[in-house]
């Protein structure tokens, strides 16, 4: 009897009806026949998110959400306080075009930072652009920019609304005044100069009205010559027989090599075939460096006498650097200049006639000085363990310029004296808080399969380790990225009210290189997943914090890793938050550049891919009876990169089969992105999120001079 009761009670929540009352979806009768397993898809009228019945779906949902939120008494101190943390100046790292050195600037609550430039770096500032005025509600924002070889033009791409899409416009750097072109569509683009016009890549106009969602294909590049409309440029290059390639063309530094970069992220493990053209030659046909694109990759760094250095995995897994005779590349011919360490070669630059390499250990930079024949010179010494990127410049440079940061550590820049090897600060943030006051440990645990996953976790020092702490576990793990240690002020208003924040480092990133990245893609992404429930586990038995105070969150592929774990372990945590998630698995290739993700995750297209992704896709494992977590799902209406279905879907099936007391919800940002589209929106979304939690784990923030009721439920 005992039992019963003890079941009972830890059932009882699955039982009741639940508190909130969700728009009625309508259902429609869909199948799919995926090799043999018929699928439904009762939401799938939820893609269409221009139709007037999504858009009135989601009014619903924002009427039951933001009336949630707007009930929790500390919200708006929350957003008052990330006001606060956030207004200080903020500096890109100067980057120099002949006379000038350009930079960007926040002076603190600015939607967007404004772009200046300045003779020498004792000169006076002078506005270039400012962003802000690009929109009146500040959602504009500038995508691109970039001046031409003798600083007379720049071209600045224009977003609109969060969206990837980018409208480029071609200004007079000696008048500041826009010329009359424009060109459109251009999506996954720079610009890169030759001579009196530029490169760029588009896709062909979009159906009017899909123009977030419809698959983008037929990638193709094209010359713009200055004062010219865009119905007169120059096809470069297009490949019909392979629609979901990437193309872009790029310049050498002097302008002479014009080399043509494809890649095809669906068929390959990111790989890439790269061509060239040498300017001085009569033949200006692209002629092979790699030919065909495969498995692995290849980044263009320099041309040193007449040869190319380039930076690979090829023979490398963990990358090394080769010098490629143009007119005789075969792979037998390479010259090894920076061989392959045990440690993952993250980036490498070339600037005042050094290299600047840098690499991944554990999770944090180390960055070395070689000369262009790859002998080492020096390291750069950092202040602490940490985040450096940078080291970008030109051929005649005589210093370049460096930002490194760590999580209690505001990006400082450097200015590095490359004859002596010296650092000195240049500029140095005024964020109003003090990082002795916090403490940051890395730490490795064990995952399901015994493998060791680096894990960073930072907060205030005193805090007791009672598991009554609030915890906020962060994850990625995909597409080789790294999740590096970084500064975030918004941050530090959750580490205030006692929370603890940890990021851990999964597998499928490139925090060891590529085997790390194998171990958590396509058959083998179940390891990522355990890989976070582990950190979860561990947090927990280290008493950090216990269930009842852990919150998972991730963005992208990490709202699809917590859409799957809430669903394979419901119970590891109180409050979940995935944002702007990969939440079909099923679908997901069928919108936008989705396809590009295939690499990555596999295609229900194919037999064996199917069924694993079927076996983990959020939507299609929620389950009736389980105990969910409360759960806040976030995106944004012009999200087209993860189209907002996605997340419409996925949040229609968790309201229509969780029917405990957990509140699950959905918050539409809108004139938003993949990312919020201006500061603002990004602070409203942090302060709701942090609010939720706190409410959801019956937690009471303390904010100077404010006192509230104590909170004794959720609802």
């Amino acid at each position: 009897m005992k039992k019963f009761f003890a079941l009972l009670i830890y059932f009882l929540p699955v039982f009741l009806f639940a508190q909130f009352n969700y728009p009625a979806t309508k259902k429609v009768d869909t199948v799919t026949d995926y090799h043999g397993t018929m699928v439904t898809d009762p939401y799938r009228w939820l893609e269409d998110d221009r139709s007037e019945e999504t858009k009135q779906w989601v009014t619903e949902e924002n009427k039951v959400t933001f009336g949630f939120l707007d009930k929790i008494p500390y919200r708006a101190q929350w957003l008052k306080r990330l006001e606060e943390i956030n207004d200080y100046p903020k500096y890109s790292s100067p980057s120099r075009k002949n006379e000038y050195f350009y930079f960007s600037k926040n002076d603190g609550l600015q939607n967007q930072s404004v772009l200046y430039r300045q003779k020498g770096l004792d000169g006076l500032p002078e506005l270039v652009l400012d962003p802000n005025k690009f929109s009146a509600d500040g959602t504009a924002g500038l995508g691109a920019f970039s001046l031409s070889k003798d600083g007379k033009y720049a071209v600045i791409g224009k977003t609109a609304g969060g969206s990837d899409w980018r409208t480029f416009f071609v200004m007079d750097m000696t008048t500041l005044k826009y010329l009359p072109d424009s060109l459109a569509w251009v999506k996954v683009s720079g610009a890169s100069w030759k001579g009196d016009g530029f490169f760029y890549s588009r896709y062909p106009t979009p159906e009017k009205g899909k123009e977030l969602s419809t698959k983008n294909e037929n990638h193709k590049v094209y010359y713009h010559k200055v004062g010219t409309s865009q119905e007169q440029d120059i096809l470069v290059y297009e490949d019909a027989a392979n629609p979901q390639r990437f193309h872009g063309v790029f310049t050498s530094e002097d302008e002479r090599f014009v080399f043509l970069n494809i890649s095809d992220r669906g068929k390959g493990k990111d790989g890439n075939a790269l061509w060239y053209f040498d300017s001085k030659d009569n033949d200006k046909t692209f002629k092979p460096i790699i030919k065909e694109v495969g498995e692995f990759n290849y980044n263009f760094i320099d041309e040193v006498n007449g040869r190319f250095l380039i930076g690979t995995n090829d023979g490398a897994l963990n990358r090394r650097i080769v010098s490629v005779d143009p007119k005789n590349p075969d792979p037998a011919n390479w010259k090894t200049v920076i061989a392959e360490k045990p440690e993952n070669l993250s980036s490498a630059t070339s600037s005042g006639g050094k290299l600047f390499v840098t690499y991944l250990k554990d999770v944090t930079s180390r960055v070395y000085v070689y000369d262009l024949n790859g002998n080492l010179e020096r390291e750069v010494k950092f202040p602490a363990l940490g985040s450096a990127g940078g080291f970008g410049g030109n051929h005649d440079d005589k210093f370049v310029f460096y930002t490194f940061t760590s999580i209690t550590f505001p990006p400082t820049i450097y200015r590095y004296d490359i004859a002596s090897g010296k650092s000195t600060v240049f500029r140095k943030p005024e964020v109003k808080f003090n990082p002795e006051e916090y403490v940051t440990e890395q730490v490795f645990y064990p995952s399901k399969d015994g493998t060791k996953v680096p894990m960073f976790i930072v907060y205030k020092k005193g805090t007791q380790k009672n598991g009554k702490n609030p915890t906020i576990l962060y994850g990625y793990g995909g597409f080789n990225i790294s999740s590096t240690p970084s500064f975030s002020p918004t941050r530090i208003a959750w580490l205030e009210q006692g929370g603890v924040f940890c990021i851990a480092n999964l597998r499928g990133g490139s925090e060891y290189g590529e085997k790390w990245h194998e171990a958590g893609m396509r058959l083998k992404k179940q390891n990522v997943f355990d890989d976070f429930i582990s950190a979860g586990e561990f947090l927990i038995s280290e008493k950090y914090t216990s269930k009842d105070y852990l919150a998972l969150q991730g963005g992208s592929n990490g709202g699809l890793l917590v859409g799957t774990v809430i669903n394979q372990r419901p119970d590891l945590c109180k409050v979940a938050i995935p944002q702007v998630g990969v939440m079909d698995m099923l679908r997901f290739h069928k919108f936008t550049i989705g396809w590009n993700w295939i690499a990555e995750y596999g295609s229900s297209d194919n037999a064996s891919d199917f069924k694993n992704l079927y076996a983990y896709s959020p939507i299609h494992n929620i389950k009736a009876g389980l105990n969910y977590p409360a759960t806040l799902v976030t995106t944004a209406d012009h999200d087209d990169r993860v189209v907002p279905a996605h997340s419409f879907k996925y949040a229609a099936t968790l309201q229509e089969k969780y029917k405990g007391s957990n509140p699950a919800m959905i918050r539409i940002d809108v004139n938003s992105g993949h990312g919020a589209s201006n500061l603002r929106k990004g602070l409203e979304t942090t302060a709701d999120i942090y609010s939720f939690i706190f409410y959801n784990m019956k937690l009471t923030p303390k904010f100077e001079g404010v006192k509230f009721q104590e909170a004794k439920k959720p609802f």
